[in-house]
């Protein structure tokens, strides 16, 4: 088994008793300790962000506040982290899009296929009316919706074949996150899809339990899985963000002054995330085209529209259609 996948699973057996094992806030002689929990693996741009917010809010807080952060799924996968956050045992998670929509489903809206050409469109439509629309949805669910951080424009990967058109993708089966948008997405072009924990996705690669996956550049070069997917098609068919919340239970432990050190803090990595994002996919681009045991392609962007246009349509006759339609009209602003 990879080295990846063992620390993970170390993670989950010892740092994640240590962890749980205090409460969310301890206060101590003026001291306030916080958890932060998210998925992705060191050296992913949400692990380095996750570092410098700690970082920050212990140096702006003179030592004062203090925030351990678990990675690579020590505290269990995001929808485990989403549990925590709603019952006070978890303070802060970067979490994933499609695991929160199982709770505020509207998320789900900013993954449909080609809403964005570029991470700055989508940082547009997040950081405007349509994410502080959002936002407020978490709020009854005991959630403060903090922040959007970048989880990329995604890709196809698979150990099959490359993937140009649409049809490639017949007779695959394509591991996706619990997201309804990229499970219709990938319905809709023709490969049968299964629903699979990103901490035991390069584990199912590898064992064949699924032929490929989707992801950001960053996570495929950060969790390895070039290494059991050697075709790597650039088919950019969504954007995803990582939202971050806090749990309101950790928000009310906290004074006024401590809440806008750790929101100014929250910014800054914010800035860093999506920038090391937007720059890894120029680097790592270039990496994987110069690696002999992988093979990047080009994809028929025209005809991947083509077939998951109706997907955008089926979105908006949902019960929140009119949000669907907000989205969209946002996005082409």
């Amino acid at each position: 088994m990879k080295e990846t996948a063992k620390a993970t699973r170390r993670g989950v057996l010892v740092g994640a008793a240590g962890l749980l094992a205090a409460p969310g806030i301890a206060r101590g002689q003026g001291q306030i300790r916080l958890t932060l929990g998210h998925n992705a693996a060191r050296g992913n741009p949400r692990w380095v962000a996750a570092d410098h917010f700690a970082e920050l809010v212990k140096t702006r807080s003179q030592g004062r506040i203090e925030v351990r952060v678990a990675g690579a799924a020590q505290l269990g996968d995001d929808l485990a982290m989403l549990t925590g956050l709603r019952t006070g045992t978890l303070d802060i998670s970067v979490n994933s899009q499609g695991p929160a929509s199982s709770l505020v489903p509207e998320m789900a809206a900013l993954g449909l296929p080609f809403l964005f050409a570029t991470n700055a469109q989508a940082y547009r439509l997040v950081d405007g009316a349509v994410g502080q629309n959002l936002a407020r949805r978490f709020e009854p669910l005991g959630l403060l919706l903090i922040s959007y951080w970048d989880n990329g424009i995604r890709h196809i990967t698979n150990s099959r074949r490359p993937i140009v058109n649409p049809e490639d993708l017949r007779g695959l089966k394509i591991r996706t996150p619990a997201d309804p948008a990229t499970i219709d997405t990938f319905q809709a072009l023709g490969a049968a899809t299964q629903q699979i924990n990103f901490s035991e996705l390069y584990v199912a690669l590898q064992q064949g339990v699924v032929d490929g996956q989707e992801n950001p550049l960053a996570n495929i070069h950060s969790s390895k899985l070039y290494e059991v997917n050697r075709f790597i098609s650039l088919s950019a068919h969504k954007w995803e963000c990582s939202p971050v919340l806090v749990s309101r239970i950790a928000r009310a432990r906290l004074t006024d002054a401590d809440w806008r050190l750790l929101l100014d803090a929250m910014k800054e990595a914010e800035a860093m995330n999506r920038r090391i994002m937007v720059e890894s996919d120029t680097k790592l681009l270039a990496e994987f085209k110069a690696n002999p045991n992988v093979a990047v392609n080009e994809t028929n962007q025209p005809a991947f529209r083509a077939a998951t246009a109706g997907v955008l349509d089926a979105w908006e006759r949902k019960p929140f259609g009119e949000f669907v339609r907000e989205v969209r009209r946002a996005a082409t602003a």
